[in-house]
């Protein structure tokens, strides 16, 4: 009933009925889809308001008119051409449109195969045109769609370096904007470049070293990790000097950025792996919280995996870290990799001082990974043995039953192994190549218990349990239980997360809003539906079950 007078408003005169009537259009259209059946009808008016003076009324009119066409890829196509070459369009709000649906139709392009990955003006016409229309719209006379032009570009997949050229030049004149929000969104863009292509961003250096001084954090923060990945390897040391100014007065959060970054940059440029260390290192024996010493902890943990050549002195940073630490995860997580690592560098005595100090000074936590950890040593040390023994008969007296329970294991255990393989000295004046390694026997206790791992998960050991027990008469069997003898179950596959987007808002910078709901779904074991049917039942246990697998979808 409504429809005519809907449609007489959208072309009427006065530019606020107009807006109102295109608004509402937009809400009918999402509502239901019979109210979209109708709202499509409706193009011809709608088209028609794209001339309006009004620069609203303009926006507004092309929303609506890309939601009639969303589901037509030739009408988005004709959409997007015919208004790129008519510039008809006066309003920078709808122009700011037309760049993004430009801008999602070459993603489309690219996605759906009809333009190869590479060079936008290699593919296909649609490409060219809208790539085309994308450089032109660096010249418009409003700051937005200048903006948004070069941040389409910017995003645009597998991209030619020349390609950026023309937006990476109008986003170094933004740099000087005196407006703090264009500062950061340009400095936002700039830094998702950097992270593929650094060498574009790096003729902004010189502007991006003048933000690093910015009042805004924000924007000083992105300034740096954006340097970061653009600087060469002769200018880190000057970059971490005025890092280090510059962390001191800055929030936790923003801290976790650059450490990161560093991290990042020592991965780029392994020969200064010594300084981007004790750079590190030194910022964990300054105040800040538990989040901005467990970035740095991972990300020294990280270089150690990554760089073989930072171990022995990340571990001894690491060492003198724990003296002082008030976090009880971090100093068990360094206790551990102490445990794994520190027996294998040219001297693993240097570090029975650091652990064993954990031992006397702190929580029961703590003392049960240094136990941990100093069997390690043992383990793998047969030198060391003695001195550990030592140490260990200490804590049998602990006061915290997990520390007293692992000492005693720890000491039952080397007792065995160094009566079974005692370790002999070589003598002083023998030759280096003379000495024979330090390194366990083959038949080692301590070394089978403490270094070897289990042969599964303990998520799969749990599951294998499961189903042992589930068997008919497996716990009045008197068949030997070992890991041997237990069924053996699949690894469960855990879905990958896919990541949602709209329609238009493919030109994402900063993680996803949309809250993600992950259900746990209780492990049930497949065999438990045979052992329900009593003629397979007396067949005895499953030796193998996998997980369902559905050959159908879900709804049938």
């Amino acid at each position: 009933a409504i429809e005519r007078y809907v449609k007489q408003a959208i072309v009427d005169s006065s530019g606020q009925v107009s807006s109102s009537a295109l608004v509402s259009s937009l809400h009918l259209f999402n509502a239901s889809p019979e109210n979209s059946t109708i709202v499509r009808r409706w193009i011809s008016e709608t088209t028609e308001a794209t001339a309006s003076p009004n620069e609203m009324v303009q926006f507004h009119a092309m929303q609506l008119l890309y939601q009639i066409k969303s589901n037509d890829r030739l009408g988005v196509s004709k959409l997007v051409t015919q208004y790129s070459q008519r510039n008809s369009l006066k309003s920078p709000l709808a122009l700011v449109l037309l760049v993004r649906f430009t801008s999602k139709l070459l993603h489309d392009e690219v996605a759906e195969g009809r333009t190869p990955p590479g060079s936008l003006m290699n593919g296909s016409a649609v490409s060219k045109a809208g790539y085309q229309f994308l450089e032109s719209s660096l010249r418009h006379k409003s700051e937005i769609v200048v903006y948004e032009a070069a941040r389409a570009i910017c995003s645009l997949p597998d991209i030619e370096p020349q390609e950026l050229t023309p937006a990476i030049s109008v986003l170094q004149l933004f740099l000087s904007s005196p407006k703090p929000a264009t500062r950061f969104a340009t400095m936002k863009t700039l830094a998702g470049v950097a992270a593929k292509n650094p060498r574009v961003v790096s003729k902004c250096n010189e502007d991006l070293e003048a933000l690093i001084s910015d009042a805004n954090r924000s924007i000083a923060t992105l300034a740096i990790t954006t340097l970061l990945k653009t600087g060469s390897e002769t200018s880190v040391d000057r970059l971490l000097k005025q890092i280090s100014a510059f962390l001191t007065d800055i929030a936790d959060e923003y801290k976790i950025t650059v450490v990161k970054s560093l991290q990042q940059l020592c991965l780029t440029y392994p020969s200064k792996h010594r300084i981007l260390v004790g750079f590190l290192s030194n910022f964990l024996r300054e105040e800040g919280g538990f989040e901005f010493k467990r970035s740095i902890v991972d990300g020294i943990i990280g270089l150690i995996r990554a760089v073989p050549e930072t171990t022995e002195s990340s571990l001894l940073h690491l060492c003198e870290f724990i003296e002082d630490c008030e976090f009880t995860m971090l100093s068990t997580q360094i206790l551990h990799l102490l445990g794994e690592l520190g027996p294998g560098t040219s001297a693993p005595a240097r570090y029975i001082r650091f652990i064993y100090n954990r031992v006397i000074l702190e929580n029961s936590a703590v003392r049960a990974a240094s136990v941990s950890a100093l069997a390690k040593f043992a383990a793998r040390c047969p030198s060391l043995r003695s001195s550990i023994m030592t140490l260990m008969k200490r804590s049998l007296v602990d006061e915290d039953d997990e520390t007293r329970d692992r000492a005693a294991l720890v000491v039952a255990l080397l007792e065995e192994a160094m009566a079974q393989n005692p370790y002999v000295p070589p003598p002083e004046d023998a030759e280096a190549e003379d000495i024979p390694p330090d390194a366990p026997a083959d038949d080692d206790l301590a070394a089978f218990v403490f270094l070897d791992g289990l042969p599964m998960s303990f998520d799969k050991l749990e599951r294998s349990l499961q189903a042992y027990v589930a068997t008919p008469n497996a716990m009045e069997s008197l068949e030997l239980l070992t890991l041997s003898t237990l069924p053996i179950v699949e690894d469960i596959e855990v879905p990958t997360k896919k990541s949602i987007s709209d329609g238009v808002g493919i030109i994402t910078d900063g993680p996803s809003l949309i809250p993600e709901v992950e259900k746990k779904r209780e492990k049930v074991d497949p065999a438990s539906v045979i052992y329900a049917i009593p003629e397979l039942a007396s067949l005895g246990r499953v030796f193998r079950s996998s997980q369902p697998v559905k050959l159908t979808e879900d709804e049938t």
